[in-house]
C-alpha cells in the first residue's frame, strides 16, 4: 500500500476523510473515501463527476487529485492535503489579517473560479471551507462534490445547490435554468464575509434565506430583472429598496469605493447582468493600492 491513512479529518454522508502519508515520498495527503456501499446501483454519479472534474483542472487555485484507488470496495481520492480554510481563518479572532489580504484571498479564489468556469464547469458549493488553504498560502477551489458541467439551452437542473447563505437569487426562487454567475454570487457573500468577519446572509431556512437577501440588497423587480415576477415564490415577498451607496459605506467602512463597486457587481439580483469571472479579475480593486500581499507573506 503506497499510502496511510492516519487519522480521521471529516465525515460526511458518503464520504470519510483522512489525513494520510504517500509512503514513497512522505508526502502529506489526504484521502477521501468514498463508500460505495451506501449507493444501490454501485457509485454515485457526484463521485464519478468529482474526479472526472479533478482530473480535468489542473491549475494553482484548484485542489489537486494526486491519484486514485480502491480499496474494500471503497473509492478513494488523494488529495493535496491542505491544513486550514477560509472559515477556521475568518472565525478565528486571534488571526488578524488586513485589506491587503482580503484581496490575495479574493484574486485567488477568482483565479481558481474562473478557471472552472473556462472549463464549462459550474462548482455549485462555493463558501469558506471550501476554499482549503495550502502550507504556501494558496488558496485552493475544493471540494467537486455538486459541481457539473454547464447546461445546454434546453437541459433543466436543480435548484436544491449550493449551501444556503451563498446561495444566489435565481436559486432561492427555484430556477431550473442558471449559468456560472451562481458562482460568483457565491464569491460576492464570501468577500463580504471577508470584510465583516461575519455571515453577511445567514437565513435560518429557504424563506428566511430570501428574506435576509433582499432585506439587504434590495428585493428584485422586473425593471432590472425582467420576468422575475413570473417564479411563483415572488408574489409573497416584501418589497425592499436596494442600498444606497451611502449605506454599503457604513456596513463596509474599510472597504475602498473600487471594493464595493466589486461586491456590487457580483451581487447584482439579475445573473445576466452579474459580473462573470473575468469582469471581477478586471476590476479597479486588484489594481490600487494596497497590493495583495504575497500568499507565503499572509501571517497566520
Amino acid at each position: 500500500m503506497e499510502y496511510t491513512k492516519e487519522k480521521k479529518v471529516g465525515e460526511g454522508t458518503y464520504a470519510v476523510v483522512y489525513l494520510g502519508t504517500k509512503q514513497s515520498t512522505s508526502r502529506r495527503i489526504a484521502i477521501k473515501e468514498i463508500k460505495t456501499s451506501e449507493f444501490k446501483d454501485g457509485l454515485d454519479m457526484s463521485a464519478i463527476r468529482e474526479v472526472k472534474y479533478l482530473q480535468e483542472m489542473q491549475h494553482q487555485n484548484v485542489i489537486e487529485l494526486v491519484d486514485i484507488f480502491m480499496a474494500s470496495e471503497n473509492l478513494n481520492l488523494v488529495l493535496e492535503f491542505l491544513p486550514s480554510d477560509l472559515e477556521m481563518v475568518i472565525k478565528d479572532k486571534s488571526i488578524l489579517f488586513t485589506p491587503a489580504d482580503i484581496k490575495s484571498w479574493m484574486l485567488m479564489t477568482l483565479r481558481g473560479v474562473h478557471h472552472c468556469h473556462r472549463n464549462f464547469i459550474l462548482h455549485r458549493d462555493l463558501k469558506p471551507n471550501n476554499l482549503l488553504i495550502a502550507p504556501d498560502g494558496q488558496i485552493k477551489v475544493a471540494d467537486f462534490g455538486l459541481a457539473r458541467t454547464m447546461p445546454l439551452a434546453h437541459e433543466l437542473l436543480t435548484s436544491n445547490v449550493v449551501t444556503r447563505w451563498y446561495r444566489a437569487p435565481e436559486l432561492l426562487f427555484g430556477a431550473k435554468h442558471y449559468t456560472s454567475a451562481i458562482d460568483v454570487w457565491s464569491v460576492g457573500v464570501i468577500f463580504a464575509e471577508l470584510m465583516l468577519r461575519i455571515p453577511y446572509l445567514p437565513g435560518a431556512n429557504d424563506v428566511d434565506q430570501m428574506e435576509v437577501t433582499f432585506r439587504a440588497l434590495g428585493t428584485p423587480t422586473d425593471k432590472e430583472w425582467p420576468e422575475v415576477s413570473t417564479f411563483p415564490s415572488y408574489n409573497k415577498l416584501q418589497i425592499y429598496p436596494p442600498p444606497s451607496r451611502e449605506e454599503l459605506r457604513r456596513r463596509f467602512i474599510a472597504a475602498s469605493e473600487n471594493a464595493l463597486s466589486l461586491m456590487r457587481g457580483m451581487l447584482t439580483m439579475n445573473p445576466q447582468k452579474r459580473w462573470d469571472a473575468v469582469q471581477c479579475l478586471e476590476s479597479a480593486y486588484f489594481k490600487e493600492a494596497p497590493a495583495p500581499t504575497e500568499p507565503s507573506a499572509i501571517k497566520m
